[in-house]
């Protein structure tokens, strides 16, 4: 029987790649909602590939234009109000999670409450509010969370039918960024450009500058805490530059399970949606007609201070994931406008954790009003 899917985030990178994904198999899927916010033009041509029944602008002043630009069969409509009853309806079986920042938050929510398989791919979520989320999670235990980052997927599958007890540890790679071969002195000078020259992946802006500070491994650590249930020293980073294998678990006997693909997002993207069937698909086979050289090796930790930072973040919880994320987030735009240098994003983001008060994450609004301080106090550190 085919599911109903509503994809919030449906014209980001993620979003676009689901709909490769979702136009493929037709047979198993069917759109019930698509959700952006002002990118209309890639909204509407999404809506006539896949007939959804609802296409959603977070922006009320924009719903009238996307009435315009979709089909006849689909309605519009706007708010993050009816995002979240969406998110709940009988309609829909899978959210698929990709929206930018904190606008997540409430319609995974609804989607656990409603006993929804959120296949998730917005890092805030569990970054902001991951104690939240297990809380709604182990309360509606029909529910259920399968990530979409490649890491995340590729420890899922490796644990699958394993008890968390097996588990030594848990190792996130990552590609290294633009400055895998650089010197700290070095990167002091760094420019935009040199943080933008990612080797392996082609992404946005702000994620190719989380990928050269590492601070993108900092966020994933604590969704893997969050995820997995494991304990902060449990969750390890390994620099593997060819980007195949996604990620491993280490077993209690000392053993590796790895997952390997070719570095394409609709592999985590297409397991997401299917789990727990494999279906074949048309994407890129690794191969063996050329020798497949596979290199690993610890990060030097006095580099990339991101790992202590996750560490401390998932060591006092509550607030302070997200001051970190937050914090973050305002460095890196400060450096693409050009007001500080490269290690100043990691400055900032210590000295903006150093001065919190962790608060238990109670409620959103707590969490919100956290996010909201450390931005202010990041833009106006000197």
């Amino acid at each position: 029987m085919s599911k109903g899917v509503l994809v919030l985030g449906a014209t980001g990178s993620i979003g676009k790649s689901t709909r490769s994904i979702l136009s493929a198999l037709p047979d198993k899927f069917h759109v019930v909602g698509l959700v952006a916010r002002n990118n209309i033009e890639e909204l509407a041509v999404q809506a006539t590939e896949l007939h959804p029944q609802w296409v959603i602008t977070t922006d009320p002043e924009l719903e009238q234009k996307l009435t315009n630009l979709i089909p006849d069969n689909c309605r519009a409509a706007s708010g993050m109000a009816k995002v979240v009853e969406l998110a709940a309806s009988p309609e829909v079986d899978i959210v698929l999670c990709a929206i930018v920042g904190t606008a997540g938050l409430e319609p995974v929510v609804a989607a656990i409450r409603a006993g929804k398989r959120i296949a998730l791919a917005s890092k805030e979520v569990l970054v902001l509010a991951g104690e939240i989320i297990n809380r709604e999670i182990e309360a509606n235990p029909q529910s259920e969370i399968i990530p979409v980052d490649s890491e995340h997927s590729a420890i899922f599958q490796c644990l699958a039918g394993r008890k968390i007890s097996e588990v030594k540890n848990l190792y996130l790679t990552a590609s290294g960024g633009a400055f895998r071969e650089w010197t700290r002195d070095e990167i002091a000078q760094a420019t935009l450009n040199d943080a933008l020259a990612h080797p392996t992946w082609d992404m946005g802006e702000k994620v190719t500058i989380d990928s050269a500070s590492m601070m993108n491994k900092a966020l994933e650590m604590v969704e893997a805490h969050h995820l997995f249930g494991v304990r902060p020293e449990q969750i390890k980073v390994l620099i593997h530059p060819q980007s195949i294998v996604h990620s491993m678990v280490e077993l209690s006997d000392s053993s590796f399970i790895a997952q390997m693909s070719k570095p394409d997002m609709r592999f985590a993207i297409s397991y997401a949606l299917t789990y727990p069937e494999r279906v074949a698909t048309a994407l890129p086979e690794l191969g063996f007609s050329t020798r497949l050289g596979l290199d690993f090796q610890l990060p030097d930790r006095n580099k990339y201070p991101a790992f202590d930072f996750a560490y401390e973040a998932m060591k006092r919880g509550g607030t302070m994931p997200g001051v970190m994320n937050a914090a973050n987030e305002v460095a890196v735009e400060r450096f693409r406008r050009g007001e500080i240098k490269f290690p100043a994003i990691w400055k900032i983001i210590e000295k903006t954790m150093n001065v919190h008060t962790v608060e238990a994450q109670s409620s959103f609004e707590i969490i919100r009003a956290a996010d909201a301080w450390a931005r202010n106090f990041a833009r106006e550190i000197k």
